[in-house]
Parts: structure tokens; sequence; C-alpha cells
């Protein structure tokens, strides 16, 4: 008798693995087809089938296609590395252009790794609002992110004339999916020289001379 609560304890742990592995392959199967087919073309049912599983797991693991969406943008956001950001700003305290090069470094994993999901943000955003406000929860992350870390450089730091607002602006403008997809799409530039090109670039419109 005494086996038996360790043996619905592991059994416990055996399902909710599963549960895991199952919503980790419905939100892999909304990104192929999202990112594939667009994301008019995209069911449901479709998801279901591509993953292997019935539509009501769907539903029950996600709700309706904007919340795989959603899920699916958030494994992006995480697979960028969002911890390691954060280490290296820490790391970097005091040597503005180095937080400038780990800012661009976190820019180019998330473009890399989940361009495509941004994108379809973005594109489907335009006639779903709530997929518009994830995409617009997004690019508000990132702003405050800047905000936080220009704010805490010393006076003098910033080039003459511009402001933290306006230092968030020209980031925004110069790191952006477009701009990365224009260089390794079009340009044929690896993605580790766009990260490098970021870091200067960044350096020469947002810092004082000699910062």
């Amino acid at each position: 008798m005494g086996t038996e609560p360790a043996k619905r304890r592991y059994d416990s742990l055996h399902r909710t693995a599963q549960a895991h592995r199952t919503r980790g392959a419905i939100a892999e199967a909304a990104r192929r087809l999202f990112t594939g087919r667009g994301w008019a073309a995209t069911t449901v049912r479709a998801v279901a089938e591509e993953a292997g599983v019935s539509v009501p797991t769907v539903y029950a693991a996600y709700g309706d296609k904007t919340g795989l969406v959603r899920a699916v943008a958030d494994a992006a956001d995480l697979s960028a590395g969002v911890d390691r950001l954060v280490t290296a700003l820490e790391a970097a305290e005091g040597d503005p252009a180095a937080q400038l090069a780990a800012m661009a470094g976190y820019d180019r994993r998330l473009f890399e790794r989940a361009g495509e999901v941004i994108v379809l943000l973005r594109e489907a955003g335009r006639s779903e609002p709530e997929l518009a406000t994830a995409y617009a929860e997004g690019r508000r992350r990132g702003d405050e992110t800047r905000w936080q870390v220009f704010s805490g450089w010393p006076a003098g730091t910033l080039r003459a004339g511009l402001d933290v607002p306006g230092a968030v602006d020209v980031y925004a403008a110069l790191c952006t999916v477009d701009v990365y997809t224009t260089l390794t799409v079009e340009r044929g530039w690896q993605p580790d020289r766009v990260e490098r090109w970021w870091g200067a670039a960044l350096g020469r419109e947002l810092l004082a001379p000699g910062r």
C-alpha cells in the first residue's frame, strides 16, 4: 500500500509532462502554418491536424486562433533570451556602448528566431484587434526596456540635443524586423554582421563623443 501514493504522484507528473509536450507541439504546428500559409488561411482544425491532436485538444490548450498566435509570440520572445539580456545589461553597467551592443544582440536573436512571427502579428493585426494589441504590447515592452536603460545613464551620455524619448525613437527606427530582413535576405548579411552594425550605429547615433 505504501507504493500507491508515490505511483499516483508519478502518474500526475507524467500527465503534466505530456500536457507540456502537447502544448509545445500545438504551438510549433501553429507557427509552421501561420508563417507558411498566413493568418487567414490557417484554421484551428488545420493546426490540430498538423500537430496530430484533436480540435478540442487545441481549444483546451490555447482557446481560439488568437490564443495560438499569442502562444507562438510568447515562445518566440522567450527564445531570444530575456534573462540573457538582463544579465548582459547588468554586467555592462557603466558602459553605455556595451549595453547598446547587448540590446542589439537581443534584437538580432529575436528577429533571427521569430521574425516571421513578428511580421505575422503585425500583418494579422490589421484585421484582428486582439493581435494588433499583442503586437503593440511587444513594441511597448521593447521601448520600456530602452527607456529604463537610457534613463539610468549619467547626464552627458547621450549625444547633444538628444533626450531619452528621442533616443528610444532612434533605437526603434534602427533595430526593426524590416531592417533585419532587408540586410539578411536581400543583401546577404549574416546575422552577426547585422548585430555588430547595429551596435556601432547605435553608438554613433545615441552617444556623445568619447562615450
